[in-house]
């Protein structure tokens, strides 16, 4: 299964040019991480170096190299937003899902992460959800959010 969906996206740039970047963010998407079989193939198709593959794959924060939750949590850590009680709103989040930052839950459906800055510091603390922003967040909104995702 996982091979024929890879093959379907992949097919859409087999004979272009500087494709790797917008071809690993559509695998992205759709498997919500990049593994081993898709690097694989991508070198087998499309003839992109190994190497090259994982040097782009691990630079940029949107593609990730482990499996990733179905809700990607993404709690600012940026000054203005730990001075509001980013940091509080963290603890809420690792607590209602059951993980530290930087895991994913074992049922796959959610990971956590900080990010430096979300570029909306005057609703801080701010947190994304697979690109939904909640500014002014709260540790009880924190939860509250999580359990209706949970249940989703």
């Amino acid at each position: 299964m996982v091979n024929a969906q890879l093959d379907k996206i992949i097919d859409k740039y087999v004979g272009k040019e500087g494709v790797l970047i917008q071809l690993l963010l559509d695998i992205q998407r759709e498997l919500n991480w990049i593994p081993k079989e898709a690097v694989t193939r991508i070198n087998e198709r499309l003839g992109i170096p190994v190497s090259d593959i994982y040097r782009v794959a691990s630079f940029y924060t949107a593609l990730s190299l482990k499996p990733r939750g179905k809700y990607l949590v993404r709690v600012c850590a940026g000054t203005a937003c730990y001075v509001r009680g980013g940091q509080r709103v963290l603890d809420a989040a690792e607590q209602a899902i059951g993980i530290k930052t930087g895991e994913t839950s074992s049922d796959l459906k959610f990971s956590l992460e900080t990010v430096n800055c979300l570029g909306c510091c005057a609703l801080g603390p701010v947190v994304e959800i697979n690109g939904k922003y909640f500014g002014t967040a709260t540790p009880k909104q924190m939860k509250q959010i999580i359990e209706r995702k949970r249940s989703a």
